[in-house]
């Protein structure tokens, strides 16, 4: 059976290090055996078909050949097309009336608990907030992800603790939906 997955590749083609050239990734991808491969943005996206593996076996695995081919690390998450689906179904904003930009998700390469952030003076943050999913963080931030000292504060190491840690905005949450639907 072939299953439809995104991959999310964490910190490429930012600032102009890690570069990794979208048409290579594909070529890369294709050549492990993944079908209908397509790419999302300049930012670590992609999209594949897959008849062999699981989420985590298939990130290693894309992750491995990564650093092989262009020298240098990159952590990826595998998301399979029912998973993404639910983020969106489950969102505890209301996504409908706020603008993509002020609504992300930081999708987790394992489960986490509410006690990782607890330590969180959540009322300190307002009008900012967040909720946890499954494997997955959804933010509201009204001024932006780059004007947040939530997502900021979210980001540092005691709150990931070895757990890989990606964030994507609303307009590409929903596209990969969209994309691992097709």
């Amino acid at each position: 059976m072939t299953t439809t997955y995104a991959a999310l590749l964490r910190g490429i083609n930012v600032g102009g290090s890690r570069r990794v050239p979208m048409a290579d990734l594909r070529t890369l991808m294709t050549g492990l055996g993944y079908d209908d491969v397509r790419t999302y943005l300049q930012s670590g996206q992609a999209v594949f078909a897959c008849g062999h593996g699981d989420e985590e076996s298939l990130a290693g695995e894309l992750a491995s050949a990564i650093e092989k081919h262009f020298g240098f690390g990159v952590d990826v998450i595998v998301r399979d097309h029912a998973y993404l689906k639910a983020i969106v179904d489950n969102c505890p904003f209301p996504a409908a009336d706020l603008e993509p930009k002020q609504l992300h998700v930081t999708y987790f390469s394992a489960p986490v608990t509410a006690e990782r952030f607890a330590e969180i003076d959540r009322t300190a943050h307002l009008p900012e907030e967040f909720r946890l999913g499954d494997r997955a963080l959804y933010l509201y931030a009204p001024n932006g992800l780059g004007r947040s000292k939530l997502a900021e504060m979210l980001s540092r190491p005691r709150f990931t603790r070895g757990v890989i840690a990606t964030s994507r905005n609303w307009n590409t949450v929903v596209k990969l939906v969209e994309m691992t639907g097709d």
